[in-house]
């Protein structure tokens, strides 16, 4: 094959989905010609075949459940599984490569390195640096940036002082500008209609990247309502409800890959304005507002300028990287003019301020000593799949009671969060007046839930719970707020109830699935049941 024949080859898989998706799975078979395997190889193509290989994924997750839930032969069942492991080991693989070569790419570019200086005094005074930098940037009328990284909102105004070039389309700037529900709405419509070109736009492609995940999440939804509605009726009934289900898959593999798309948008996005403000005029001026605020600095804070200047040239004068201008030692230094360990800011002092740690005497665990002896103390877990959004929830209390149920979530921390509310509402009901604790081994549900109960208010835990099923039971728990605590409990370390609410809910999914009979699930939950009972006893303190 010419050079001019391999370009073209390349060029037509990068342009041709179904072109390009057909000849990854070739390979993944051992049956793609030589000329393609070597295309496919083509740095170009690393990023687009994770976008097909998301597709194919999820298609083949479809064909495995249509199959179980139609009772195909064992044989045609087996063949559709061994597939759909290779698809999902060829994606895996896929993925990694994408991260090496672009790990390679970001190691490869030449940044331009602040003088010693001028990185010691911003790590280890950065309150005093900042406030210099700021107002240099004010006395030059250019953004203020943030304590941590200054030079970001000049990052974005030097972007766009290069990236004007008029008012964008009137689609983009309605996708720019309508509300988050509304944007969802779009790029499932995107899927599910007709593909918008707009939203690979520079004005909406971090958006879009941003909110990929929740349109995937509500395609996962359909395929769980589907499922359902299969698993409702009897075998020979189910042809039509499978149909539906193999649309909501075809869907969610559109959703899946559009979501991989959006990430590679919004990656090329930010690499484009990282070069924008590193090279060029724009780093010139970033690299004239630094070098000013440390003049700044100096005037303002003549002590702390002059420990810097001793330091550093005592530094230098040992050190085997001198040559290239101490590349990695300031934070080392600074370390020692704090008097404090290094902040965990990258190599530019850019990154964010390190979250501050629990000191190691304090109790991680969910202290009950000092609740009342009438309170009702539970414990509630959840369980998710992989194909669909069904979840199952379960909960035992102390006072041997019980329970269990499936939903639809779409994350493991909504799903957790539904065991909380159903857990509490039960337990409610059936004490009138007695408080009611849940505790949960998953420290996102539970600063949800917190914060609902908290302010009161349904909509601080929107952001984790996504699905109408979960909004609507988080509101019903709120109206009981006073009388409703939720506590963390560390997981899977044997205590009694905790391994109860998990093999509940772990059966709830199964249920729900359809992966276990009737029959078998009884029996489950009389084992899981009489498990319990042998070891109950009261809840220790510290749970």
């Amino acid at each position: 094959m010419t050079t001019t024949e391999h370009t073209e080859l390349i060029r037509r898989l990068a342009d041709d989905f179904t072109a390009l998706q057909e000849a990854v799975l070739a390979r993944m078979n051992g049956i793609c010609a030589p000329e393609t395997a070597a295309a496919l190889e083509h740095a170009s193509l690393t990023g687009p075949v994770t976008v097909v290989l998301a597709h194919a994924d999820v298609l083949a997750r479809g064909a495995v459940r249509r199959a179980e839930l139609s009772a195909q032969l064992p044989e045609r069942l087996r063949r559709l599984r061994a597939h759909a492991r290779r698809v999902r080991r060829a994606r895996s693989q896929a993925e990694a490569r994408y991260k090496e070569q672009r790990a390679r790419h970001l190691a490869g570019r030449s940044r331009p390195v602040d003088t010693l200086e001028l990185r010691v005094a911003r790590t280890a005074f950065a309150a005093a640096f900042d406030e210099a930098l700021r107002r240099e940037l004010r006395d030059r009328g250019l953004p203020d940036g943030t304590p941590q990284a200054p030079e970001s909102d000049l990052g974005q105004w030097a972007w766009d002082r290069k990236a004007a070039g008029g008012e964008p389309p009137a689609p983009v700037r309605e996708l720019r500008d309508c509300d988050d529900d509304a944007f969802v709405q779009a790029l499932l419509r995107d899927a599910r209609e007709e593909e918008n070109p707009y939203l690979p736009h520079d004005a909406v492609a971090e958006r879009w990247s941003r909110h990929a995940r929740a349109a995937l999440a509500w395609g996962r939804y359909a395929i769980g309502r589907a499922e359902r509605d299969a698993l409702a009726c009897p075998l020979p009934a189910r042809r039509t409800r499978l149909e539906a289900l193999d649309d909501a898959y075809q869907d969610t593999a559109v959703l899946a890959a559009r979501s991989r798309e959006a990430l590679l948008r919004a990656t090329d996005l930010h690499d484009r304005m990282r070069d924008c403000v590193t090279t060029g005029p724009f780093a010139e001026l970033v690299a004239q507002c630094r070098a000013a605020a440390l003049v700044r600095f100096a005037d303002a804070e003549p002590e702390r300028w002059h420990s810097v200047r001793e330091l550093t040239a005592r530094h230098r004068a040992d050190c085997p990287e001198r040559a290239g201008g101490c590349p990695h030692c300031h934070r080392a230094l600074a370390a020692v003019l704090a008097d404090a360990p290094p902040a965990g800011a990258d190599e530019d002092g850019d990154g964010e301020h390190p979250a501050a740690t629990l000191p190691a005497d304090v109790d991680r665990y969910a202290l009950l000593a000092d609740l009342p002896d009438t309170a009702v103390v539970a414990v509630a877990d959840a369980a998710v799949g992989d194909e669909s959004a069904l979840c199952g929830y379960g909960w035992a209390a102390e006072d041997g009671t019980t329970g269990h149920g499936d939903s639809l979530a779409s994350s493991s921390g909504e799903a957790e969060v539904i065991g909380i509310c159903a857990a509490a509402l039960s337990l409610l009901e059936h004490h009138e007046d007695a408080p009611v604790v849940l505790l949960c081994d998953s420290t996102e549900a539970v600063g949800v839930v917190d914060a609902a109960l908290r302010s009161a208010d349904p909509a601080a835990a929107h952001r984790t719970l996504l699905f109408p099923e979960s909004r609507q039971l988080m509101a019903r728990l709120v109206r009981h707020r006073h009388r409703v605590q939720v506590r963390w409990l560390k997981g899977h370390v044997g205590h009694d109830l905790n391994e109860t609410a998990d093999a509940f809910a772990r059966l709830a999914l199964r249920r729900a699935t359809g992966r276990i009979l009737p029959s078998a699930a009884r029996k489950e939950e009389a084992r899981i049941l009489r498990s319990l009972g042998s070891g109950a006893g009261p809840l220790p303190a510290a749970a």
